[in-house]
């Protein structure tokens, strides 16, 4: 069989069962994590990611190829997850721009696509590394543009392609030692070729199952609502849709939108990627805001809450769960879309943990993401936080290394005000980061002095192996307690407390001066105290302080500064 060209149906299919096939390996694709932690993510963050891009397919009739190509860049933008969801987003936003205006696609096309892909990915990473995800689709592009001069037939392009794939990623641990040593490929390029064996088999016209792939449900926006009265809420209808953008759509035309939804409602969010513009809004009369949207195209995706009647029917279920309202309503609110006066900065933090998150609302965070390690927020999470807090400047904490791209990602969506990442790794940094903001001083003079400060911390955290694998020389059983640094797992043992004492002792020098724990979920008060009272026996020139965090999987979370 000979394939010369690809028309949109065929590219649908091949793209849903793309997102089928990561979907299906997924946690084969989680355990390739060099780390051998309980939440190994990679596969989990790329299929969220491409299953955001899914259902912006799956809510198209009979697409042309330039629908397909808004739809899979859009949906993957919004919805990218974690490092390997942000690149695959970016690798798809790149192919997506260079496919936009063809009926059909032949290998030349391809082969472009694939190109402008790479060059996009390789783009949204500060410093890129190869033997990663990015190394994997350079050597389909480079193969690709190879093959456009030998063949015209896409099924022997997309076969060959696949093949090189393959070698690329299986020669990943020669260019990072820790895959090396660890036994494993990497783990995003093992996502990205799953993504695209996937497509193949569907061009190949193999049936492929597709379970559990989103059909056109909405996505429903939770807003938390406890704590806050129905007077409160100065808009009543959260009012979501999607503008195909038809007419003159340039930037001041989307500032004037912007000032118009001001105009009647607030917690507003404009994302715009090419021709295609997502709205979120609270008003009191949708019909306005859906009016003036069908002057610059047409509507879809379109929904509108009552959120009066949703508060309503949340406070009865709260009444029948407790007859007393919760003493945290400072945390809460945190959380909720409250109209509140503009102020020069505000704070969004990435955070999981009752205890951590007191913390943070205590020290002056405006609103909470939960998650972290455990499920790492998408870029669309961080714009609605966004658009939550009334800020001119708005700082997040990302918190986790993982976390830092779609923060990025989020700052480059908005732009009706000043954001700020501050590229925290870990909840410790994210803490100190907050403490040293000056309000007196500007956001660039505050960055700085956050970046400094929170530099100084050596963040720690305890937790457990899922499976053997040998790191920096150190044999790893299934079962172990491992206390893990800011690079690297630094102590290996059979006990929570002892491990634990092995990586203070590994982070502590002789200018350290304070040790600070953070007790998870599954440690008791009694443990944690105990296990400082020991700290100040051993380290009788540092202060020990010892905090609640609350947090699942990771037994403490310390820092030494």
């Amino acid at each position: 069989m000979v394939v010369k060209t690809i028309d949109a149906k065929t590219l649908k299919k091949m793209f849903l069962a793309g997102a089928a096939s990561i979907e299906v390996k997924k946690e084969f694709i989680n355990e390739l994590n060099v780390f051998p932690v309980p939440d190994g993510d990679t596969g989990t963050n790329m299929t969220l990611t491409i299953m955001s891009a899914v259902k912006e397919v799956n809510a198209l009739d009979d697409p042309s190829i330039e629908q397909l190509a808004k739809a899979i860049s859009g949906g993957s933008l919004r919805g990218a997850r974690g490092n390997s969801g942000v690149i695959l987003s970016q690798l798809f936003r790149g192919f997506s721009k260079e496919i936009m205006g063809y009926k059909e696609l032949n290998v030349t096309i391809i082969s472009n696509a694939l190109q402008k892909a790479v060059e996009t990915a390789y783009r949204a990473v500060m410093k890129p590394k190869e033997g990663t995800i990015l190394t994997v689709a350079r050597g389909a592009a480079e193969r690709a543009a190879q093959l456009v001069t030998e063949t015209d037939d896409i099924i022997f392009f997309c076969r060959e392609v696949i093949s090189h794939m393959e070698v690329v990623l299986a020669h990943t641990p020669e260019l990072l030692p820790v895959l090396k040593e660890a036994g494993v490929v990497d783990s995003g390029g093992q996502g990205l070729l799953e993504i695209v064996k996937g497509a193949y088999d569907a061009l190949l016209g193999k049936e492929v199952t597709l379970t559990n792939i989103p059909g056109r449900e909405t996505q429903r926006i939770e807003i938390n609502v406890e704590g806050i009265s129905t007077e409160d809420i100065k808009f009543g209808y959260c009012t979501e849709f999607i503008i195909n953008v038809e007419n003159e759509y340039t930037v001041d035309t989307e500032m004037a939108f912007k000032s118009y939804l001001e105009e009647i409602g607030d917690s507003i969010v404009v994302v715009s990627d090419d021709d295609i513009v997502k709205v979120h809004v609270h008003t009191n009369d949708p019909g306005l805001a859906i009016q003036k949207a069908l002057t610059y195209g047409s509507l879809t995706r379109m929904k509108i809450d009552n959120m009066r009647e949703e508060h309503n029917e949340r406070v009865i279920k709260e009444a029948e769960k407790a007859m007393a309202p919760k003493p945290e309503a400072s945390k809460e609110n945190a959380k909720i879309a409250v109209e509140k006066p503009r102020k020069k900065a505000g704070f969004i933090a990435v955070s999981i943990g009752e205890g951590l998150g007191e913390i943070f609302t205590g020290l002056g965070v405006d609103y909470l993401i939960e998650g972290g390690q455990t499920m790492n927020p998408s870029t669309e999470d961080m714009l609605n936080a966004i658009s939550e807090v009334n800020a001119d400047s708005i700082f997040i904490l990302p918190n986790n290394s993982n976390i830092i791209l779609a923060a990025e990602q989020a700052k480059q969506l908005t732009e009706d005000k000043n954001i700020i990442v501050i590229p925290s790794k870990t909840i410790p940094q994210g803490i100190t980061a907050v403490i040293n903001f000056v309000y007196d001083k500007s956001p660039e003079e505050n960055a700085e002095r956050m970046i400094q400060e929170m530099l100084r911390v050596k963040s720690g955290q305890i937790t457990y192996a899922v499976r053997d694998t040998s790191i920096d020389g150190k044999e790893i059983k299934q079962g172990n307690i491992m206390g893990i640094g800011d690079k690297t797992i630094l102590s290996v043992g059979q006990d929570i407390k002892e491990t634990t004492l092995e990586l203070i002792q590994c982070l502590t020098d002789e200018d350290s001066e304070l040790i600070s724990l953070y007790y998870g979920e599954e440690i008791s008060e009694e443990d944690a105290t105990e296990l400082a009272d020991e700290l100040m026996e051993l380290y009788p020139d540092m202060d020990v302080e010892v905090h609640y965090g609350g947090q699942p999987i990771y037994y403490y979370v310390l820092s030494v500064e």
